[in-house]
């Protein structure tokens, strides 16, 4: 994951990705809209507005779906949040 600027410069990077598991394609995407925007090998991105709805998505995702990435993407969430023209970015194989 990597929080980026408008020019594409790189304000925050995690080594975490998403555990990509059974449980995890079996997301309803009605109920996980964003989280369903993953993919394991493409990069999809959220801004400033879609940063919110993934929080609650993190929020109440199942437990056979987390792990260390969640707490991360929190906090990738947050540096979005705490400046202006931040982006988070998902990174595929």
């Amino acid at each position: 994951m990597q929080v980026r600027g408008d020019l594409g410069d790189i304000v925050a990077r995690t080594r975490a990705g998403v555990e990509w598991t059974e449980a995890f394609a079996d997301l309803d995407p009605a109920a996980f809209p964003m989280l369903s925007a993953l993919i394991p090998y493409g990069d999809a991105m959220f801004n400033q507005r879609q940063v919110p709805l993934l929080l609650a998505e993190l929020g109440r995702l199942p437990d056979a779906c987390g792990g260390a990435w969640v707490a991360q993407a929190r906090e990738m969430c947050q540096v979005v949040l705490n400046g202006p023209h931040r982006y988070l970015w998902f990174l595929g194989d």
